[in-house]
């Protein structure tokens, strides 16, 4: 039961808190909270009203017997002008920060995605690494494509779908498909191929992983 119970009083207490708030508006619905498990993300657009929805959430909280864990709560501001803003909870003031990472999406200051971008090609060439040894082998090139696409793009394209992908990303993502076919190949820099011939030879050989982006 506690699991459920949490969830209830969760659900309860943040919805006394953000009552009658309607400073954030996406076409025409209200978005106070995000909530996921034991997470809890306030959304507002201005300062004064994120410190009354977070004064009134400790204070009805405590009222369900439920408190906040100060140290870990942290604010950020998403806004072209990046300076710092202050929300006390219980006099204390908490930790600015400059991104997050969300459900597996990496959230910055900024609003842009050349961050989560980076974080999950670097996540993805991690998980070329553990199966290098398949991935460059003698192995059917056919079966080594579906396995690239299967394991390593799929990491790097997860939440493709909510990217705003500006040039410089999208370079980014060419490269990282350079690096996973030249790497399939064994074909090393020294070897002075350039990407173009390389890219052709590839998809001459019914490889492509642009196409999924």
């Amino acid at each position: 039961m506690s699991p459920i119970l949490f969830k209830l009083y969760g659900k309860y207490l943040t919805k006394e808190a953000s009552e009658g708030s309607r400073d954030f508006e996406i076409t025409g619905q209200a978005i106070r909270t995000v909530k996921y498990a034991n997470d809890l993300v306030l959304v507002t657009k201005e300062n004064v009203v994120l410190q009354s929805m977070t004064e009134r959430l400790t204070e009805i909280g405590r009222c369900y017997g439920m408190g906040s864990n100060v140290p870990k709560a942290k604010v950020m501001r998403i806004s072209r002008q990046l300076f710092p803003i202050q929300i006390m909870i219980d006099k204390k003031q908490l930790d600015n920060i400059e991104y997050f990472n969300y459900l597996g999406n990496m959230i910055t200051n900024d609003a842009r995605c050349t961050w989560e971008i980076k974080f999950k090609i670097a996540m993805a060439k991690a998980a070329f690494n553990n199966k290098k040894i398949i991935l460059t082998s003698i192995t059917d090139l056919n079966l080594r494509k579906k396995l690239v696409k299967c394991y390593n793009w799929s990491t790097a394209l997860y939440d493709v779908e909510t990217w705003t992908i500006l040039e410089t990303d999208q370079k980014y993502l060419g490269r990282f498909e350079m690096w996973c076919w030249r790497r399939m190949e064994k074909m090393s820099w020294t070897n002075h191929v350039r990407n173009g011939k390389e890219l052709h030879t590839a998809r001459r050989r019914g490889i492509s992983y642009t196409q999924h982006v």
